[in-house]
């Protein structure tokens, strides 16, 4: 039967039978084989590969492959562009102690004497939240919970200092924002479920104000996360900052509203649900842009009863939220 013409012929009468033996090395190690040709070619262009020590480990590992391979008419410095070294084998690069360390300035900007002194006075600030919030918790674990809340009700006047000190003073910083968001987390996140846990003692079970506690500082910790990688809105927070929730649990125990302890849990977790929600709460900016009438009605209930109007005044600032988001969802 005559052999089909498109079969190839198994005979070994080839013109060239060292190039034959070459192909079958190439069919057995087609990746290792292209690669050096594709390193010939690069060679030919100019590119050479960096020459070490012939007597060194690595150079006697590439001499090995290339008899393993048949490239004993290839160049070492060809071979070793390409065959992968041991790590155990690869010499390490040598590090210049020297070299001089590329520090991030932490003020960026000119760096005078008066810019370096104003950026020490507001991260002054900064600190001094942090120092009293830390001095909160102490005081609350000593049993002073209303010297607590004081302390707490200092750290946000220190915290809103250390922000309308930057932009006045025009020495704002990522670190100063970083530091900033440390010590709220400090302050606000820490030391304020500190007081009002130790507040709730007597009144409430441990158990669920232990529970109301560690949520304030999870969502605080969620809060600060979320603002430091979330677009700015000039208008409007997302949900209640933390430095506000803060200042209203600092005020309720220093006020000391008479509510029951289930009560009081109730509004602590309804208060750290709030600073991880997607509410829109107007700033203080913008509060303090109201009409002046309006601001009438709080004056005067603080006058008659100071306690219920503080009440009063939360739970319109809570409930404030979800109205503006259906406002703004039936208008979009």
């Amino acid at each position: 039967m005559p052999r089909a013409p498109w079969r190839r012929r198994r005979t070994t009468d080839s013109p060239r039978p060292a190039g034959r033996r070459w192909a079958g090395r190439l069919r057995r190690s087609s990746t290792f084989a292209r690669q050096v040709l594709l390193v010939r070619v690069g060679r030919r262009d100019g590119v050479a590969a960096p020459a070490t020590d012939l007597a060194s480990p690595e150079h006697r590992y590439l001499d090995r492959q290339r008899r393993r391979y048949g490239l004993d008419r290839y160049e070492r410095t060809d071979v070793e562009a390409i065959v992968p070294v041991s790590p155990a084998l690869a010499p390490h690069p040598a590090v210049d102690d020297d070299a001089p360390s590329m520090a991030i300035p932490l003020l960026p900007g000119e760096r005078t004497v008066a810019r370096r002194a104003k950026f020490a006075l507001v991260n002054a600030c900064t600190l001094a939240s942090l120092m009293l919030g830390i001095n909160a918790i102490f005081v609350a674990m000593r049993g002073d919970v209303r010297l607590g809340a004081f302390l707490l009700i200092a750290c946000v006047a220190f915290d809103g200092l250390d922000g309308a000190l930057a932009r006045k003073l025009k020495v704002a910083s990522p670190f100063g924002a970083q530091m900033d968001s440390l010590a709220d987390m400090c302050s606000f996140g820490l030391a304020a479920p500190v007081v009002v846990y130790a507040s709730l003692a007597g009144s409430a079970p441990p158990a669920a104000a232990a529970v109301a506690a560690a949520l304030v500082a999870a969502c605080a910790a969620i809060r600060l996360a979320r603002f430091n990688v979330s677009p700015k809105d000039g208008r409007f927070f997302c949900g209640v900052p933390t430095t506000m929730a803060a200042a209203v649990l600092a005020l309720t125990v220093a006020l000391g509203l008479p509510l029951p302890g289930l009560v009081q849990i109730a509004g602590v977790a309804l208060l750290a649900f709030a600073m991880v929600s997607s509410f829109p709460y107007a700033k203080l900016a913008r509060l303090v842009k109201l009409p002046p009438w309006l601001w009438l009605a709080p004056v005067i209930g603080a006058l008659v009863d100071i306690r219920l109007t503080f009440a009063l005044v939360v739970v319109g600032y809570l409930v404030s939220g979800p109205l503006l988001w259906l406002h703004q969802r039936r208008t979009a």
